[in-house]
């Protein structure tokens, strides 16, 4: 075996070293996060845990902000201060240690007061990606929620008290493209099947005489026949209600020749997949209405690439979203499978040459850089266009000085304890409860005393 090159070896050391998240967030998630900065106000234990895992994960860059000396308590409670460190500055401390956790990772420190680098010195932060705030008082929280809005930069709050604590996420908006749901549909198209599925579903015959023929035959390849066969016999119409639901799964099992063909138990197991709406759901449909999909030419990638959603929606999608390209395993001859699996990554490739054409097309009319956007990123955005998220979040000042009382009233009738638990450690910062309780004290009396 001849020796690997040298820049060979260069290349896959990252690949090595990072290997097990990789398969997590891929090369894309990867990517982001050795290009972000992150800046740590306050490094006590809070903010030095949450800055470690950033490290170890292979984090651009991150500066540490604190102004106290380290001190015998600190012994006790971070581990990224020992002995020696003790009467000297802990964000040079805290920042030497995190930095021989990864020495690829670029790391700088100031000796200063956060709460009074907020105050004096707010464009300071616009130069991060991140800002991890810990510890701060809510005058510093509200002032570094303003900035850090202005300057587009993600902001998390975080607060501890012993094993109690809570986290707020604080940024006007966050577009997630792959939000990894819990449970979601394979994008197999059974009551939608596009040319060239149709054609290869046709030349399958459910009748075949041969037992281990018949027995091989995808259920992809089964749900689709017997859609187009319910259709034919029902208007065009898919089953919809309980009982045609059912009588649907009794007709799958009724081509069985014997018990034992696991093909059409998985078909009938996945007959729900057939009776799924056509089309896009709600959520992604609210996406592409979204008043940010009217692009300018500061829109981010994000948006650039739902508005080339939307019009391929319109178009070339015929009212579906690009398709994912994968199948689930399944009974099958290996012939079967893998002509299935050739069809489906072609129409999914085909789909990401459209939406290429369109974004770089879009990009052109908004007067950026037609390859400002990568392929592969494009490409999944395509593979998760059904998976799209976007969170945006109330103002922290809002929430102190306007807190949803709707909102607070769920909480308190469910008894939810980790509601019970944030409003605790919020004693601190009383504002937020007084508020709470003299807007809830007055619509009782809307409604008691009219």
């Amino acid at each position: 075996m001849p020796p690997m090159k040298k820049e060979e070896a260069t290349m896959s050391e990252p690949k090595t070293k990072y290997d097990r998240q990789l398969r997590i967030w891929g090369e894309l998630g990867q990517a982001a996060l050795e290009e972000a900065s992150i800046c740590l106000l306050h490094c006590g234990p809070t903010g030095s845990e949450a800055l470690k895992n950033l490290v170890l994960g292979g984090v651009g860059s991150f500066t540490v902000v604190d102004g106290s000396k380290v001190e015998l308590g600190d012994l006790g409670n971070n581990f990224m201060v020992d002995e020696r460190s003790v009467g000297q500055s802990k964000a040079k401390s805290v920042c030497a240690f995190l930095q021989e956790l990864n020495d690829s990772v670029k790391a700088t420190f100031i000796e200063e007061n956060p709460d009074t680098l907020i105050t004096t010195n707010a464009s300071f932060f616009s130069q991060f990606t991140l800002v991890i705030a810990t510890q701060l008082v809510e005058d510093s929280m509200v002032k570094l929620d303003r900035i850090c809005r202005e300057a587009n930069v993600m902001l998390v709050f975080a607060r501890s008290y012993g094993l109690s604590g809570f986290l707020r996420v604080s940024v006007k908006e966050h577009t997630v493209i792959d939000s990894k749901p819990d449970h979601f549909l394979d994008d197999l198209r059974l009551n939608n099947p596009w040319p060239e599925l149709k054609s290869f579903v046709e030349t399958i015959d459910l009748n075949v005489s041969d037992p281990v023929a018949h027995k091989h035959i995808p259920y992809v390849v089964i749900l689709v026949k017997m859609a187009d066969e319910w259709a034919q016999s029902h208007s065009g119409n898919l089953p919809s209600i309980r009982e045609e639901k059912k009588e649907f799964k009794d007709l799958v099992k009724s081509k069985m020749i014997s018990m034992d063909e696991d093909n059409y138990k998985e078909a009938i197991e996945a007959a729900f997949k057939v009776f799924a709406p056509r089309g896009i759901s709600s959520e992604i449909q609210q996406i592409c209405n979204d008043t940010c999909s009217e692009l300018s030419s500061n829109s981010s990638d994000f948006w650039v690439m739902v508005a080339a959603l939307k019009e391929f929606i319109s178009n070339e999608g015929d009212g579906e979203a690009p398709l994912e390209g994968s199948i689930p395993d399944m009974t099958s001859s290996t012939e079967h499978y893998i002509n299935l699996q050739k069809i489906y990554q072609a129409k999914a490739e085909a789909d990401v040459l459209v939406m290429e054409k369109r974004v770089r097309n879009i990009l052109k009319k908004i007067g950026r850089d037609p390859s400002s956007i990568s392929k592969p990123a494009i490409k999944s955005f395509c593979k998760n266009a059904r998976k799209l998220k976007v969170c945006r979040y109330r103002m922290v000042e809002d929430e102190f000085s306007n807190p949803s009382v709707t909102e607070i009233q769920k909480c308190l009738a469910v008894v939810q304890w980790d509601f019970m638990f944030f409003l605790g450690l919020w004693t601190d910062s009383l504002p937020i409860i007084t508020s709470f309780l003299a807007s809830l004290m007055q619509e009782w009396m809307r409604i008691f005393l009219g």
